[in-house]
């Protein structure tokens, strides 16, 4: 009697450096009461030092000139700073004014008006934007751009061009990778939270690790060489977060979510190497960069050499292709203070801006580094993700210079049950959707 013997898939392996991180790591930095002003200089130093290579060939025949050496009607080009001045922009003091308005103080999720205005400055002086050239709408404080214009006679800068960094040069793709090999990436499992289903992370689970589905199936599991959790994985009952000591039972239930997790966590490690990020809800830093999550918080997944928690925002490559992602707060910033036709716009806009999160630390906490920002973009990533989106999202950029940049917008999977599927070879994605529900026609 014949016994037909299943066919056994070997997963593929690929090649992780994450030497990248090094720059988000806070570990030899100490907080001695500095301020965010030495932040913002070296930003300006490090990007008008690029603005002025580019300018000769932007506009060869204007002279640059800084805040303070502008003369009216003369044409001219000034690198520096944008600051936007919202008028519906939150203020601290508001909540503490003695002098109560009648009206609530209302909390919109966009904080544009008609009547905000952009001012560009630098070490010299700042000075107020006019025209139709720059829109209050695209920029957002901390953004550094040349602009091309004139000084009028009430002494605002007139713009007539802007010039961006643009997208920065990209280290070449290898055209030699052969197979189809995947990552994973999904965010937002909020793992404790009433909309997190926990048979619907199980069927992924089971996915990636090749115990769902048919032969077929599992060959295409096989093909996938990382996963990336990218933020607010677990999600604590707030009434337990009030600052106030636990009960030995409250401490426990406010472990549970992260119990659930490293249990997770450990099926996926067994199989293949796995990154988690930290987001807003995780136990963390809440200024960016985050640092990674404490091992101990994973007793089970930690031992394995495939187990690695990282920073966010976080870099790596996989068979030199370079991953960059976020876990979406820089973008969801972005989006109270500017306005796009879709997140993606905003992603964009920070890569051609050369700058991963330009409104920390004005609207969004950050580390008040001295000497370094960690967050400008020197190198061109192939894929640029971002996680806890709304909805699932993706375009393919092609910058001047022959950069190609895959463009993803990662949604909350407790709330869709999707997670991304991304090609090492050709940069091609598709979505991994997961349900418990039963359609009844």
């Amino acid at each position: 009697m014949e016994i037909d013997s299943e066919k056994i898939h070997e997963r593929k392996h690929s090649d992780y450096n994450s030497l990248q991180d090094e720059r988000f790591e806070i570990q030899k930095e100490m907080y001695r009461g500095q301020q965010y002003s030495q932040i913002y200089f070296v930003r300006l130093h490090l990007m008008r030092t690029l603005l002025y290579s580019l300018a000769p060939t932007w506009k060869p025949h204007l002279p640059v000139c800084k805040v303070l050496g502008l003369e009216k009607g003369k044409e001219c080009v000034i690198v520096g700073t944008l600051f936007k001045h919202m008028k519906l922009k939150p203020c601290v003091l508001d909540e503490y004014s003695k002098e109560r308005s009648v009206t609530p103080l209302v909390k919109p999720h966009n904080f544009m008006h008609p009547d905000d205005n952009l001012i560009l400055e630098d070490e010299s002086g700042r000075v107020k934007l006019a025209g139709s050239a720059l829109s209050p709408a695209i920029y957002v404080t901390g953004v550094v751009v040349a602009l091309h214009g004139k000084e009028t006679n009430a002494g605002e800068f007139f713009v007539e061009d802007v010039l961006e960094a643009g997208l920065p040069p990209q280290i070449e793709r290898p055209i030699d990778l052969q197979d189809d090999k995947y990552v994973v990436l999904l965010s937002g499992l909020c793992i404790g939270s009433k909309s997190a289903i926990p048979l619907q992370f199980q069927l992924l689970v089971d996915h990636i690790t090749g115990h769902l589905g048919d032969e077929e199936e599992q060959g295409l599991a096989a093909q996938i060489v990382h996963v990336v959790i990218a933020g607010n994985s677990v999600e604590f009952p707030r009434k337990l977060i009030n600052g106030q000591n636990l009960a030995s039972k409250d401490q426990s239930t406010l472990y549970e979510p992260i119990k659930e997790l490293d249990i997770m966590l450990n099926q996926i490690a067994a199989g293949v190497s796995v990154d988690i990020m930290p987001g807003t809800n995780d136990p963390a830093n809440f200024a960016l960069p985050q640092q990674p999550l404490n091992r101990c918080l994973f007793p089970g997944s930690s031992p394995y050499n495939t187990f690695r928690s990282c920073t966010n925002p976080h870099s790596f490559d996989l068979d030199n292709i370079r991953f960059l992602g976020t876990s979406g707060q820089n973008i969801d910033d972005l989006d109270k203070y500017s306005e796009a036709k879709s997140k993606l716009d905003f992603v964009e806009r920070t890569l051609r801006w050369r700058h991963l999160a330009p409104t920390a630390p004005n609207t969004l906490g950050c580390y008040p580094f001295t000497d370094r920002d960690p967050f400008l973009i020197e190198t061109c990533p192939h894929v640029y993700f971002v996680g806890n989106q709304e909805k699932y999202d993706n375009r393919l950029l092609k910058g001047s210079e022959g950069q190609l940049v895959r463009l993803i917008c990662i949604p909350k999977f407790c709330e869709t049950g999707i997670a991304v599927a991304v090609n090492l070879r050709n940069l091609d994605c598709h979505t991994l959707s997961f349900s418990t529900q039963i359609n009844q026609s």
